[in-house]
C-alpha cells in the first residue's frame, strides 16, 4: 500500500515528496489486511483487530514486528485476566505525529474555528480504556503521540545499549515483549480502578518477570 502510494504521488502525480520504508530481516507470516484498512495504513494507524467480549478494556498499539508481541499479549489479557483489547497497527508513527502537530498549529492560529482533531485521537475515540504502545525503537518514538492521546498512556521501547542475542531474549531484556505489554495494560487498568492492583503483582510472578532486574538503559 505504501509503496504503491509513493509511486503514484512521486511518478504519476509528480508531487515534490519523498517516501521511506523501514524493512526488517525477520521472517514471519503476515496476516491478511483487514477490510477497510487502506486509508489507515497510509495515514499511519489502523484497527487491526477489535476487542472481543466483555470486561475491562485496553487499547494496544503495535509497530512493526512488535505488533506480533501485542497480538500475543491481547490473547493472554483475555484468557488469563478477562481483559479485552483493541489491537492497532501503527506503521507510521512519525506521520501521526506530524498530523497531530499540524492540527495543533491550525487550532492555535484559528481559535474562532471548530478545532481540528488529530487522526490518532479520532481513531481512539469510541474505543475506551488506557493505551499501551510497543515498538522496537526508542521510547521517544511512540512518546511523540502522547499529546494526542488524552488518557493514560504507557510506552514500551528499546532504550539502552546495543547488544547481540536472539530476538526473544533482546525483546525481553528491553522490556518490549508480550509480558511487558500485559503488565503495562494491567497496571494502567489498576490505576483506573478497573482491576485490583494485586492482579499486576500476580501477573509479574506468573510470567517470571524479575521485578528488580536492572533498567535496560543502564546495562
Amino acid at each position: 500500500m505504501i509503496i504503491q502510494d509513493g509511486l503514484r504521488r512521486m511518478y504519476q502525480e509528480q508531487e515534490n515528496v519523498f517516501y521511506y520504508v523501514t524493512t526488517l530481516n525477520e521472517n514471519y507470516h503476515h496476516p491478511a489486511m483487514p477490510e477497510g484498512a487502506q486509508d489507515g495504513i497510509l495515514k499511519g494507524m489502523y484497527l487491526f483487530k477489535a476487542a472481543q467480549g466483555d470486561g475491562p478494556r485496553v487499547q494496544l498499539i503495535g509497530c512493526g514486528s512488535i505488533l506480533r508481541e501485542v497480538m500475543t499479549a491481547a490473547d493472554l489479557l483475555r484468557d488469563d485476566w478477562g481483559v479485552t483489547a483493541d489491537i492497532w497497527a501503527a506503521p507510521g508513527i512519525n506521520g501521526l505525529t506530524r498530523d497531530g502537530q499540524d492540527a495543533d498549529r491550525w487550532n492555535l492560529l484559528h481559535p474562532d474555528q471548530p478545532p481540528r482533531i488529530p487522526y490518532v485521537t479520532a481513531c481512539l475515540d469510541g474505543h475506551p480504556g488506557p493505551v499501551v504502545a510497543a515498538t522496537d525503537y526508542m521510547k521517544l518514538y511512540a512518546e511523540q503521540l502522547r499529546p494526542f492521546i488524552p488518557r493514560r498512556y504507557w510506552v514500551l521501547g528499546t532504550d539502552g545499549f546495543g547488544r547481540s542475542d536472539t530476538r526473544v531474549k533482546l525483546r525481553h531484556h528491553f522490556e518490549v515483549d508480550w509480558r511487558y505489554v500485559v503488565i503495562a495494560a494491567l497496571k494502567l487498568l489498576a490505576e483506573e480502578g478497573a482491576l485490583p492492583v494485586a492482579k499486576v503483582s500476580e501477573a509479574i510472578a506468573k510470567y517470571g518477570i524479575a521485578a528488580d532486574k536492572p533498567n535496560p538503559v543502564t546495562v
